[in-house]
């Protein structure tokens, strides 16, 4: 398999469902709804959602089958970084090289927008109750799992812990639980949707949170690395490549995309897809 062309394939007929999925511009109240689709469509390489389809791939289900809700996730996604840029927040100007959505539509709406694709991402994970194979207990299933992901215990649980953290007190336990929900909670619930939605076993769920928790953790410290190499870095957050060096970062990273695989042995070559995604977060250069 060709997985540029895998990741290119699946990234196309995600963004053909958000673009069908969300209001068009011009639909009043207009300004919202592009500030929505600004964020959205802002250059995203759709890493959650695709790990969605590929699990599913793995038990043998079409990935249409499953894109609604993984496209949910990918809104879900979207909503946190607009709040995330906010002054409230980060203070960010720009993400993926473009003027943060508040820079460009103001706090007040970019707030809204924000919202709006918190609630849209709810939406999508319900419509994909309409496909004839996902059985509906499935989809109460992983609305639950959602609201779990995305609340205080995991991903705005660290988003508080992000920005209360003192980088002189944090230790490396206190660094590993950050990242374990501001960045791996959301992928390892974008890992477990596509298995929940094609009936895994507890045996294979236990499997694939384990390999999306040890990615989670690879992702975001790749991240850090990144920014210290394109001089992108905030020196007063507390981050991994900022505290232990770039090296020792690589090696942690390295050892947990090896630790990731490891946990898909119990499903033979069927993995496959999802160690090359492995493979492919541990050498992106952005």
């Amino acid at each position: 398999m060709n997985f540029k062309k895998y990741l290119e394939n699946k990234k196309n007929i995600i963004d053909k469902t958000l673009d069908e999925y969300l209001p068009p511009e011009e639909k009043a109240p207009s300004i919202i709804h592009k500030a929505m689709r600004y964020s959205v469509f802002g250059g995203g390489k759709r890493i959650r959602p695709i790990f969605t389809l590929a699990t599913a791939e793995l038990f043998g289900r079409e990935a249409e089958s499953v894109l609604r809700a993984a496209c949910g996730i990918e809104l879900i996604h979207t909503f946190s970084l607009i709040h995330d840029d906010l002054p409230c927040i980060d203070n960010d100007d720009f993400r993926r090289g473009k003027p943060s959505n508040h820079k460009v539509f103001g706090e007040a709406i970019a707030l809204l927008a924000g919202d709006a694709l918190l609630v849209s991402g709810f939406d999508l994970i319900i419509k994909n109750s309409e496909v004839k194979e996902i059985k509906k207990q499935s989809i109460l299933k992983l609305i639950k799992e959602t609201s779990f992901y995305i609340g205080t215990e995991n991903m705005l649980g660290g988003q508080v812990e992000d920005i209360t953290a003192k980088n002189e007190d944090i230790t490396k336990e206190d660094l590993v639980n950050l990242y374990m929900k501001k960045t791996a909670a959301l992928i390892c619930l974008s890992i477990r949707a596509g298995a929940i939605l094609s009936g895994a076993n507890q045996r294979q769920l236990k499997a694939l949170t384990k390999y999306g928790e040890n990615i989670g953790l690879a992702f975001q410290i790749i991240d850090d690395m990144l920014d210290i190499m394109q001089d992108q870095r905030d020196m007063g957050k507390p981050t991994y490549a900022n505290k232990y060096g770039i090296k020792e970062s690589k090696s942690e990273s390295e050892r947990l995309i090896g630790e990731a695989k490891d946990y898909l042995r119990i499903f033979n070559q069927k993995a496959d897809t999802l160690k090359s995604l492995a493979d492919y977060l541990l050498t992106r250069k952005k």
